[in-house]
């Protein structure tokens, strides 16, 4: 029994069941903040287990907390996630793709908090397939290397309400694999799909590209995510980016990637701070805490 099979069976249920419900059924699962995306545990999805202890260990810390699958190969499970937000939705560009078969064979959709969705895909035991974001489709893929928030855990929402993770229904066909270098080139053809580099440097002549910088911050690690954001926001700073516009490109990816929205606004403040020392270069471009976190997209593997 897989991830998908489990859904239906913790709606309703308190989180630390349903965790202890996944991990039974061989679906390593891992802690995240209550209300939010950020793994509470120091490799994040790295330390995924389907250990009962361990489970039972963590949900008994932190009850309320947020359950987190690694997605790709450790649960056979990879995730189309068709963001909305005030940027724009990706409800269009999903539905086209569906349409056009480079998205069918979905085996469960689930409703995200911000009124997105998750698409679950059985993943393709031959070929690896690593996370990537389609900012201009508002549409991410989490495969290899990334995670998703699964039923029934909740987001708390910019208005103070806490909004769940809700499964909408199961296929009653044969799910099918998607391609995910094909999808992506569908929903946006001019942006190359991102090499998973370890080393930022190594992405130094195309520094300036914003897109390119969102989609290699998105795919960061634990451990990699703020130096990451730090970099790519130096870059943009350094090509004469505006704050605000860096924290349009890079903000959403950096939430993918699992950091929080204060933390977002500190390293890219910090990365202004450090190519323009003058102060008011950041203060004066209207780069406000309080507007970061009411209108911060939460694009991560919602």
């Amino acid at each position: 029994m897989g991830a998908i099979d489990v859904f239906a069976e913790v709606n309703g249920m308190p989180l630390a069941d349903a965790a202890a419900r996944f991990a039974a059924a061989g679906v390593p699962v891992f802690p995240c903040v209550p209300g939010e995306k950020r793994p509470l545990v120091r490799r994040g999805f790295h330390d995924a287990s389907t250990d009962p202890q361990q489970v039972a260990a963590w949900w008994s810390r932190w009850p309320a907390a947020n359950i987190g699958i690694p997605t790709g190969a450790p649960s056979g499970v990879e995730v189309v996630d068709v963001d909305v937000h005030q940027a724009g939705t990706g409800f269009p560009a999903f539905r086209a793709a569906h349409r056009e078969g480079y998205a069918a064979g979905w085996a469960a959709l689930v409703r995200t908090p911000s009124g997105g969705l998750h698409a679950y895909y059985p993943a393709d035991s031959e070929r690896v397939q690593s996370s990537w974001q389609a900012a201009r489709a508002h549409v991410d893929f989490r495969g290899d290397g990334g995670y998703i928030i699964a039923p029934p855990s909740q987001v708390l929402r910019p208005s103070g309400v806490r909004a769940p993770y809700r499964l909408i229904v199961t296929s009653g066909d044969t799910p099918t694999p998607v391609d995910a270098a094909r999808l992506r080139e569908f929903l946006d053809p001019r942006t190359p799909i991102p090499i998973d580099r370890t080393r930022p440097e190594r992405v130094s002549r195309r520094g300036s590209d914003a897109k390119v910088l969102a989609g290699w911050v998105a795919g960061r690690g634990e451990g990699e995510r703020n130096r990451g954001l730090f970099w790519a926001a130096c870059r943009l700073a350094e090509a004469g980016t505006p704050p605000d516009a860096t924290l349009e490109a890079l903000g959403p990816a950096a939430e993918h990637a699992g950091l929080g929205a204060r933390e977002i606004m500190a390293t890219i403040r910090s990365a202004y701070r450090t190519t323009h020392p003058a102060p008011r270069a950041v203060t004066d471009s209207g780069l406000d805490e309080r507007r970061l976190v009411r209108e911060s997209p939460g694009r991560m593997l919602s």
